[in-house]
Parts: C-alpha cells; sequence; structure tokens
C-alpha cells in the first residue's frame, strides 16, 4: 500500500505542476471557464496556476505536504462554481477540448470528488501503514 501511496503523490506532483504550468502557456483557454461574475479573470487564472504549482512543490516535501494536501482539497472545492457554469454553459471549449453538457457533469460529478479524494489521501487524516 505504502508503494501505490508514493506512486500516487508522484502523479499528484507531476500532474499539479502540468497543470499550473498550462495557466501560464495557455492561458486563453482558461479565460473562457472563468464565470462572468469572477472579477479579474486574468489574476484569477494566474493565481490558480501560481497555487496548482506551488501545491505541486509542497507536496514534494513531508513538512509541508499535509498543507499542500489540504490547499488542494480547499482550491479545488473553490473550483466548483466554476465546473457548475461550465455546465450552464455547455458545450464550450477548454483548449482544443470541446466539453459537453455530458462532459461537464463527468468533470462535476467524478472527476472533482476523486481529485479531493486523492489528495485527501495526503492529508493528516488518512492514514496508510
Amino acid at each position: 500500500m505504502q508503494n501505490l501511496k508514493k506512486t500516487g503523490l508522484f502523479i499528484l506532483v507531476i500532474f499539479y505542476l502540468v497543470a499550473g504550468v498550462n495557466h501560464f502557456r495557455d492561458p486563453g483557454s482558461y479565460y473562457n471557464i472563468i464565470p462572468h461574475y469572477i472579477p479579474f479573470p486574468v489574476f484569477v487564472n494566474l493565481l490558480a496556476g501560481f497555487c496548482e504549482i506551488a501545491f505541486a512543490v509542497l507536496l514534494i516535501f513531508p513538512k509541508t505536504r499535509v498543507i499542500a494536501a489540504w490547499g488542494i482539497i480547499l482550491m479545488l472545492i473553490a473550483f466548483l462554481p466554476l465546473h457548475i457554469s461550465m455546465i450552464r454553459n455547455a458545450p464550450l471549449y477548454l483548449g482544443k477540448l470541446k466539453v459537453t453538457p455530458l462532459l461537464a457533469w463527468i468533470r462535476l460529478l467524478v472527476l472533482q470528488p476523486l481529485l479531493i479524494l486523492w489528495a485527501f489521501v495526503y492529508t493528516d487524516w488518512f492514514k496508510v501503514d
């Protein structure tokens, strides 16, 4: 089980590093999905990218791993209005990916809870020996 947890941590770090860098590499694809009622979409996108990169780096170190995991969970919860907005505005494009209403629902009801659970594994509330 420990090997699975270490492998999951490695993948999680890479996932958030790549996701965070993508906010800077291709910011236009994110402006499309930020709800119109959220002010300063350019800033919000950069902040999201910075947080994803920072949390990925903090996950690497045992002393900061729990903080990073809780940060990821809170960030994913904060992103829930974005996913609800995606359902309302679908179909739309996230980069080259066409987000249909079905895909938007899957992101909200399947992907987000799985990502939250995955981060939860690295909190101090989840112990695996």
